[in-house]
């Protein structure tokens, strides 16, 4: 499985941003997608994962603010940004995992970096 991501980029604080990640090669009919990002001096963080099924999950510090959506037919995996603050500064990866799973996935996006300015 092959993951590309696209739509990172500079944004004032309070401003949206919307990340894509396309992914080809052979997807499972159940499968998991993910959204991670790794900010400078910080641990991997899940930011939000979405099933096959359409059940989401977020990390706290962006409950309310971003929203993970699929688009099945294209494979397509979104994640919308809204009410961004500078802390959501990181490096931005797509992951994916064949299955309904919890633990870390097994195929990763190359990243795309969003970077919010006070």
């Amino acid at each position: 499985v092959q993951l590309v991501e696209s739509g990172g980029g500079l944004v004032q604080a309070g401003g949206s941003l919307r990340l894509s990640c396309v992914a080809s090669g052979i997807i499972s009919r159940v499968n998991t997608m993910l959204w991670y990002r790794v900010a400078p001096g910080n641990d991997r963080e899940l930011v939000a994962r979405i099933f096959s099924d359409g059940t989401t999950n977020y990390a706290d510090s962006v409950k309310g603010r971003f929203t993970i959506s699929r688009d099945n037919d294209k494979n397509t995996l979104y994640l919308q940004m809204n009410s961004l603050k500078p802390e959501d500064t990181a490096k931005y990866y797509c992951a994916y995992a064949s299955g309904r799973v919890l633990s870390v996935p097994q195929y990763w996006g190359q990243g795309t970096q969003v970077t919010v300015s006070s």
